[in-house]
């Protein structure tokens, strides 16, 4: 998948219905990929979640057209989504720092032009990976639903929520595995386990989850594994799938705390995703 140029077209779609209601699944659908998978692209590439930037780009329009027009303040609330006129002067006011009124008298106001999604190289930036064929395989997992939009704070409060647990933490805790398969939801699910082979039965509170046999890329994490593990992701989604030959298979990804001290600095963890060879 030509990553650059999906969220190019994603960012015009978006461009391009400032006025309308949209939703993170109109706007995934738009460019054929997951919700779950816009969200976390989007994001690492422009260095804001999608709904943060259709908001950013609407007050910015609404405080050009309230500085150089006649509507009321609430015709133009509604043409970008409030339904009152003081939600609208609530988000308004923070983005821009000063009220509409003060902005029809003539305060500054602040501007957010349209991004475009370049490549860019900074420096060598070395990453470890290899390409594996996987075998099909099970999963043990206790599992939850997390929507893409809130995912980013609720994982982590998951893990601590699973190793809290008495009875889950019997189960080897060492895999996380996201599983994102319905292109128009924005609903995925995320479990945290070990391989099947690992326990004899399904434990109560966990579930087998079935893995094809893929081709994988497997990427080495180096240091704590919260900021290794994030640190990873934002090189694949910034500097390697937009130039790698491979395209992301946008239905499991795997990640592997292997033993050791997840705060030490040479602890290593592993991020696993299903890959394609571009044809």
């Amino acid at each position: 998948m030509e990553w650059v140029k999906t969220i190019n077209n994603a960012i015009e779609y978006m461009e391009n219905h400032l006025t309308d209601d949209i939703t993170l699944s109109d706007i995934a659908e738009s460019v054929y990929i997951s919700a779950f998978h816009f969200q976390r692209a989007f994001s690492m590439m422009a260095g804001i979640s999608p709904a943060e930037y259709l908001r950013n780009r609407r007050l910015s329009q609404a405080g050009a057209e309230l500085a150089n027009g006649n509507e009321r303040v609430i015709d133009i609330a509604m043409k970008y989504g409030y339904e009152s006129s003081e939600s609208f002067t609530k988000a308004f006011s923070r983005f821009h720092g000063f009220s509409p009124m003060q902005v029809r008298k003539g305060s500054p106001l602040k501007y957010m032009n349209r991004y475009t999604i370049r490549i860019t190289i900074d420096g060598g930036s070395i990453m470890e990976y290899k390409i594996e064929k996987w075998e099909a395989m099970d999963l043990l997992v206790h599992v939850k639903n997390f929507h893409a939009e809130t995912s980013e704070n609720e994982i982590p409060a998951f893990w601590d929520e699973y190793y809290s647990n008495e009875e889950y933490r019997r189960i080897p805790g060492y895999l996380g595995i996201c599983a994102q398969r319905k292109t128009e939801s924005t609903v995925f699910q995320y479990g945290i386990g070990c391989k099947a082979s690992d326990v004899d039965g399904v434990p109560e509170g966990f579930e087998i989850i079935h893995i094809p046999e893929y081709s994988w890329a497997v990427f080495r994490c180096v240091g704590p594994s919260s900021k290794a593990i994030q640190a990873m992701w934002d090189k694949i989604y910034n500097e390697w799938l937009p130039i790698t030959e491979y395209e992301l298979i946008p239905e499991y990804y795997i990640e592997n705390y292997l033993p050791g001290n997840p705060t030490a600095k040479d602890y290593v963890s592993e991020i696993c995703i299903p890959i394609n060879k571009v044809q």
